[in-house]
């Protein structure tokens, strides 16, 4: 399997040098993308690939229900590098329907450690049990509550000191949240974005 995956790197660095032959060379230089994208860990959904961009153009972090734990340093050194380095000027959270990780977490059973990474999700489901209640039962409860985890992680990515000290200081960078759908291969937008003044306390220095 591994001498496959290899070929198929050989062919696509060929066919895209083959269609623009500078490209690698220009790709080497630098990076700068102009999203930050913060994405579920299912193989179904690469950021590139669902939101029809090259390699260069969007930064990414993915983790299991891209969930948004505030003591999380891998996801803060990457939103800080993001928003420090590359400057960039749209993070987008992106959930999916039919998100196993959510479908963990409303799960009675035991998983072993990623119990610890959904406890948000937990959290959540019993927070919004009328709304998810209305919503249906099984699969339509499911979607619905991955769509609460998108706008919750939108507004923990929008509380995080990186975030206050970058709109403190005028940085035009705006948080939003996506759904995207696997029957349809679709984004949408929930409605959730958060820009520049939403500034919690006095960002510290």
């Amino acid at each position: 399997m591994l001498s496959e995956l290899l070929s198929r790197n050989q062919n696509w660095s060929q066919a895209r040098k083959t269609k623009e032959p500078g490209y690698f060379a220009r790709l080497a230089t630098h990076q700068a993308p102009e999203y930050f994208w913060i994405g579920c860990s299912d193989s179904r959904v690469p950021a590139n690939v669902v939101a029809g961009l090259d390699p260069g153009e969007v930064f990414v972090h993915r983790n299991v229900a891209n969930v948004v734990h505030s003591s999380d340093m891998n996801l803060l050194s990457a939103l800080e590098f993001a928003v420090e380095s590359l400057q960039v000027r749209e993070i987008i959270v992106c959930g999916h329907y039919g998100c196993g990780g959510v479908k963990a977490a409303c799960e009675d059973l035991p998983h072993g450690l990623v119990d610890h990474w959904l406890e948000p999700i937990r959290r959540l489901s019993r927070q919004y049990s009328i709304d998810l209640t209305r919503a249906g039962s099984g699969e339509d409860r499911l979607d619905k509550l991955a769509e609460l985890n998108v706008i919750e992680a939108v507004l923990r990515v929008s509380e995080t000191p990186i975030m206050q000290r970058a709109w403190a200081r005028g940085a035009d960078i705006s948080v939003h949240g996506l759904i995207y759908g696997l029957k349809d291969g679709l984004l949408r937008d929930l409605n959730c974005t958060v820009s520049r003044g939403h500034l919690t306390s006095e960002a510290p220095e």
